[in-house]
């Protein structure tokens, strides 16, 4: 048995404070079932970090758990694929994260990772006074 590691497959943690607060003066990606924060920390022989954010507000303590276990085996199933290397990424969970169906869920993390662009509103459709 050998315990080679993939450095496209090894995903690193963010664990504290300061790097959470870090990854937030880079690009915000917004979606329906979480909020993705990226930042391009320069250093593309690094492996990807990721760190997860529940608030308080999306339920107690079962089901703050429950939103981050989901997020985390999408991001280990497939969408640590899709990190660049040297990025950090902060997920932030919705408390749709806990009825959405598992393949839509890791679909959308993949498309937020992979930063496509989403389709813009028309400019008379923007605004909607008159």
């Amino acid at each position: 048995m050998t315990n080679r590691k993939d450095s496209k497959t090894t995903v690193g943690r963010l664990k504290n404070r300061p790097q959470f607060l870090a990854v937030r003066q880079g690009e915000i990606r917004r979606g329906r079932t979480f909020l993705l924060e990226v930042l391009d920390r320069q250093q593309p022989d690094e492996p990807p970090r990721v760190g997860f954010t529940v608030t308080k507000k999306h339920g107690n303590a079962v089901e703050r758990n429950r939103m981050r276990r989901r997020l985390r085996e999408a991001v280990r199933q497939s969408a640590g694929f899709a990190m660049n290397n040297g990025h950090d990424y902060v997920i932030v969970a919705r408390r749709d994260v806990l009825t959405a169906p598992f393949a839509d869920m890791t679909a959308q993390l993949i498309e937020r990772i992979e930063g496509k662009p989403r389709h813009k509103r028309s400019e008379e459709t923007r605004s909607r006074k008159a």
